[in-house]
C-alpha cells in the first residue's frame, strides 16, 4: 500500500447523505469493525503493520468470509469484493448511490475511499476518512503525486491531538483540517467548531469523518491559514497541523505551505494572538529552519505575539540532507528516475545552502492569550520519550507560570508544596563513596523530566507534602546541615522556581 501511486483521485461520496453516513456507522459498529475489532481480528504484529502502510500481513489475516473480513478488506486493504458477501453486511444499494461504493468488474463493488477505525481519546469509536492509499499520513512514502490528495492519520496527527489541552470551550478553529481527526477531537469539548483548509476536497472528507463518527457538523471553509476567518472572530483553542515542510516549491498540498523556508509557520504562529480569547490556547505543530550564526531559540522567540505566554518544545532535529531525503521519500521521488531524483535532492540542497540553514527542527509551539504584562517564554530541546495524552501537562504547565509570576521570593518562601505523584530520586556517583557526584529527581508521568539538584534541593522536595511553608522547611535544612538559615532562603528561591516550572513540585491549595 505504501507504494500506491494514483494517476487520479477517485470521486468522493456524498456528504449531504447524513442518513447513509449513519447507516453506515451502524452497520461497521455492527460488524465490529473498530480499532479494537481490528487488533483483535489481525493480531498485533499485523495490525502494526497496517499503520505503516503495509497490507500483506493484513490480506493474510483476512482470507475468511466474515462480516469484519470484509469490511477490512473493502475499506483498509482496497480489495473488490463480491456483491452478494457486502450485501450481508452493509446497506449496500444505499452506498453505491451515495458513491461511499463503486461497481468494479461484473459483480463486484470497491470503496471509493479509504475508512480507518480511530479510537478516541474518551473510548470512542471513531472513523477517518482518506483518500484510497493514503490511510496513513505523514512521512510514510504514499508515493502519490496527486496535489490534492487528502491523507488520515499519521504520527504527526495523533502527536497534536495528543498534546492538545482538552478543557470544555465555547469555539474551536482546526486550520489546515486535512481528514479531520482534530476537528473531531475538538468537537468532543467544544461546543462551536470551525475547521479550514487551502484543498475543497479535504474539507469534503472531513464532513465524512464527522458524519461517521457520529460528531456533530463543523463550520468548514475553504482558504489559507486565517484567510476564511472574518477580523471580528476569536476562539478559546486553536489547533493545527500545517503544511509545514520545508521545501523548494509546493508540489503536494498537505505537506508544502508554498512559502520560502519557515515562514509559514512563523506566519501562522504571529497571526493566532489576535485570534485567541483571554485564556485560550493555540497549538501548533512546525519545522523550523537552524540558520548558520542564529540561536534557533532566539528565532523561534521572535515568531511568539505580543500578549500571548509560549511553550516551545524541539523533539527532534535533521541534518539538510536528512530532511530533504525523508519528504523527497515521502513523494515517492526515490522509486522514480533517478535522474530527476538527484535534480530535486539538488534543489532542496540549494534552497537550503541559500538561505544558510544548516539544520530543520521540528516540535511543538503552544501559546496562551495572557492578560498579565509579564509574558513567559519556554524554548527549549527534550527529544525524549513523553507520555501521551499530554494535554493535561501542557494546561498545568501555564498554570504553574501563573503561580511563579504572582509570587516573588518571599512569598515563594511563605508557600506550601508538594511532590508530585511518581517523581524518585537517583544518586550517582562512584560505588562505595560516601557522598553522591549528583542527585537526579527523574518523572514517570508527563513530560517524563529529570533535573540535577544539589543536596538541599534534593531534600527539600522530598520532605514536601504541603504541611510546612517552603521557609520553614529551609530552615530545618539549615540547622541540620549546619548552614547559616539567611543564606540559604536567599540562595534556594531559584531552584525552588525551577522545580515548580518544570512540574516536580506543585503549590499545595
Amino acid at each position: 500500500m505504501g507504494s500506491v501511486s494514483q494517476t487520479s483521485l477517485s470521486p468522493l461520496p456524498s456528504s449531504d447523505r447524513v442518513d447513509v453516513a449513519a447507516r453506515l456507522r451502524d452497520a461497521l459498529l455492527g460488524a465490529s469493525f473498530t480499532a479494537d475489532g481490528l487488533l483483535e481480528l489481525l493480531g498485533a504484529p499485523a495490525y502494526a503493520a497496517l499503520a505503516r502502510s503495509e497490507t500483506v500481513p493484513a490480506l493474510r489475516a483476512t482470507r475468511g468470509d466474515t462480516p469484519l473480513e470484509t469490511l477490512v478488506r473493502l475499506f483498509l486493504l482496497q480489495q473488490p469484493v463480491p456483491h452478494a458477501r457486502v450485501a450481508d453486511v452493509l446497506p449496500v444499494e444505499d452506498c453505491l448511490d451515495s458513491g461511499w461504493l463503486t461497481r468494479v468488474g461484473g459483480d463486484e463493488v470497491a470503496a471509493t475511499v479509504d475508512i480507518r477505525p480511530y479510537g478516541g481519546s474518551g473510548g470512542e469509536d471513531w472513523f477517518i476518512v482518506s483518500d484510497l492509499g493514503c490511510a496513513v499520513g505523514g512521512a510514510g512514502g504514499i508515493g502519490s503525486r496527486e496535489e490534492g490528495v487528502v491523507l488520515g492519520v499519521g504520527g504527526a496527527s495523533t502527536t497534536l491531538a495528543g498534546i492538545t489541552v482538552r478543557t470544555p470551550v465555547a469555539s474551536a478553529l482546526d486550520l489546515g483540517t486535512g481528514s479531520g481527526i482534530q476537528a473531531l477531537h475538538a468537537a468532543q469539548h467544544a461546543t462551536r467548531v470551525t475547521a479550514t483548509d487551502l484543498n475543497p476536497r479535504a474539507l469534503h472528507i472531513t464532513a465524512l469523518t464527522l458524519a461517521l463518527s457520529g460528531a456533530p457538523a463543523a463550520d468548514l471553509r475553504e482558504g489559507s491559514l486565517f484567510e476564511p476567518v472574518r477580523d471580528d472572530e476569536t476562539y478559546d483553542l486553536i489547533v493545527s497541523n500545517p503544511p509545514f515542510v520545508i521545501s523548494p516549491g509546493a508540489r503536494l498540498t498537505y505537506r508544502d505551505g508554498g512559502m520560502s523556508g519557515d515562514d509559514l509557520c512563523r506566519t501562522l504562529v504571529q497571526q493566532a494572538g489576535e485570534r485567541l480569547n483571554e485564556g485560550g490556547f493555540a497549538q501548533f505543530l512546525a519545522n523550523w529552519q537552524h540558520v548558520e550564526g542564529e540561536d534557533w531559540q532566539d528565532r523561534l522567540r521572535s515568531w511568539v505575539p505580543r500578549g500571548c505566554d509560549a511553550w516551545i518544545v524541539q523533539r527532534e532535529v535533521q541534518d539538510i540532507t536528512q530532511y530533504a531525503e525523508l519528504w523527497l521519500r515521502d513523494a515517492g521521488d526515490h522509486r522514480g528516475d533517478a535522474a530527476e531524483y538527484q535534480a530535486r535532492y539538488d534543489a532542496w540542497l540549494d534552497e537550503f545552502e541559500a538561505r544558510k540553514v544548516k539544520a530543520v527542527g521540528f516540535g511543538w509551539i503552544t501559546l496562551r492569550r495572557t492578560a498579565g504584562d509579564r509574558p513567559s517564554i519556554t524554548a527549549e530541546e527534550w527529544p525524549h520519550p513523553v507520555e501521551q495524552p499530554l494535554g493535561e501537562t501542557v494546561r498545568a504547565h501555564f498554570d504553574r507560570l501563573d503561580y511563579l509570576r504572582a509570587h516573588d521570593d518571599a512569598a515563594l518562601l511563605a508557600g506550601h508544596f508538594k511532590l508530585v505523584e511518581e517523581v524518585v530520586q537517583e544518586q550517582v556517583g562512584l560505588p562505595g563513596a560516601e557522598d553522591p557526584e549528583h542527585v537526579v529527581l527523574r518523572q514517570h508521568r508527563g513530560m517524563r523530566r529529570a533535573t540535577k539538584v544539589d543536596t538541599v534541593g534534593a531534600g527539600f522536595a522530598g520532605v514536601c507534602d504541603g504541611t510546612l511553608s517552603a521557609g520553614r522547611i529551609l530552615d530545618a535544612i539549615a540547622q541540620l546541615v549546619g548552614e547559616d538559615p539567611v543564606l540559604l532562603r536567599d540562595r534556594t528561591p531559584a531552584q525552588i522556581r525551577l522545580l515548580v516550572e518544570q512540574g516536580f513540585l506543585e503549590p499545595a491549595r
